[in-house]
């Protein structure tokens, strides 16, 4: 496996201007393929689909293509994948419509490690249908979310496990395939949040036991799409809410008005370019981007534990988790200091970062979590400082000499 950071970061236009990009919550910056794969549907021109002339037969085709290239990324297939303006608006789609089969005597299962977006959807939709709303409990001192209490929280009359693949705030990793094994026993759907994950790790969502998997592409070097894969089997089961004058088929039924084509042509070139990082894979786009992911898998594992190592020296700042299974991500405070701070007093001085406040689970509320501003390692020239930790290829030769506490810089997906 090869993996020139380098190499990849130059393909970047933001990443000339000499800040560093640490707001993964923002999303990614894009590559050159991607403005220009956006810019060229414009320039070419578009139309609405399913229409009889060249406009619309274009639209039709980059449609077709950005399904094939998201169902590449996944393991899924191009008729299963539904597009939408982003993952939150699509899971609350999808809970509003799986909710119509729900009753009072139905249970739905959901983890306190989950960010809101595949949490709040659920809860809402399961308080109209009346149905009751389990929790699966964060093992505070690890990070972990243990699978075996699942066993206890999942039965006959759970409808749903809803679980992240990644947490965007811890990083862990959970038992994704250990878990949806437990649903699937019961006869319940799943509905995995990839958000974080599909940045950092190959997918394939059959391995995962994921019926539906949540994804956006502003987390891998696209624009700001969101998509959702299921298999069109189980899409053909389901009827949401719809226009009379919108299509039947799947899936497009689940896509509510016009889609913003030229961003679907960008979000096609963004799983070429992510194919791409390893510049030494062959074979089909799937295999190429297994292999381009793995190492860049590799590459961030490598410098996660040079940031846990260097966090781990700075007084005053406090990890939290330990997970078996991580991705690139660090969960930390510092002493006296909220997250606020950090923009203002982390070298380099030109920096990019996101604050906030969260509460994941029962961790504490006020927290700093530094993750690559994707899409995997080369698009953000982070950097490994007191004050703003993320993983990085620029590692810096000592901490400032600043006499003042450093800040903490946070990231959070509204």
């Amino acid at each position: 496996m090869t993996f020139d950071v380098a190499r990849v970061r130059a393909m970047y236009p933001a990443l000339s201007d000499g800040h560093a990009w640490l707001d993964a919550a923002a999303g990614t910056q894009v590559p050159e393929s991607v403005i220009e794969a956006i810019a060229g549907a414009y320039r070419t021109g578009i139309g609405n689909v399913h229409g009889a002339f060249a406009a619309s037969a274009r639209s039709d085709a980059i449609v077709a293509e950005a399904r094939a290239a998201v169902a590449d990324l996944v393991g899924g297939r191009a008729e299963g994948v539904v597009f939408g303006p982003n993952m939150t608006t699509l899971t609350y789609r999808f809970a509003n419509t799986l909710a119509g089969q729900w009753g009072p005597d139905d249970e739905i299962v959901l983890s306190r490690l989950d960010h809101d977006a595949n949490v709040r959807p659920w809860v809402q939709a399961a308080a109209r249908a009346g149905a009751r709303v389990r929790f699966a409990e964060i093992d505070t001192a690890t990070g972990e979310l243990p699978a075996a209490q699942y066993e206890e929280l999942v039965g006959e009359r759970t409808r749903l496990v809803a679980v992240t693949a990644a947490s965007n705030v811890l990083g862990t990793m959970p038992d994704v395939p250990r878990i949806t094994a437990i649903a699937h026993a019961a006869g319940a759907l799943t509905y995995i949040d990839g958000v974080h994950a599909t940045p950092h790790t190959p997918v394939d969502v059959a391995a995962l036991g994921a019926d539906f998997y949540a994804t956006s592409a502003y987390k891998w070097s696209g624009p700001h799409i969101g998509a959702v894969i299921a298999a069109p089997e189980l899409l053909e089961r389901l009827r949401p809410d719809k226009l009379a004058s919108s299509p039947q088929s799947v899936p497009d039924r689940f896509e509510t008005g016009t889609a913003a084509f030229a961003d679907l042509a960008g979000v096609a070139a963004a799983v070429e370019h992510l194919a791409g990082l390893d510049p030494d894979a062959s074979g089909t786009r799937r295999r190429r981007l297994l292999t381009s992911m793995a190492a860049v898998e590799a590459y961030e594992q490598a410098e996660l534990e040079h940031l846990l190592k260097g966090l781990s020296a700075l007084p005053g700042v406090r990890l939290l988790g330990a997970p078996a299974r991580r991705t690139a991500t660090v969960y930390f405070t510092v002493a006296g200091h909220t997250p606020a701070r950090s923009p203002r007093t982390s070298p380099p001085a030109r920096s990019t970062s996101g604050t906030g406040t969260a509460t994941p689970g029962r961790s504490p509320g006020r927290w700093a979590s530094a993750s690559p501003a994707r899409p995997c390692a080369p698009a953000w020239c982070t950097t490994t400082t007191a004050g703003t930790a993320s993983v990085s290829s620029r590692r810096w030769p000592s901490w400032p000499a600043d006499p003042r506490p450093p800040g903490a810089a946070g990231q959070y997906r509204a």
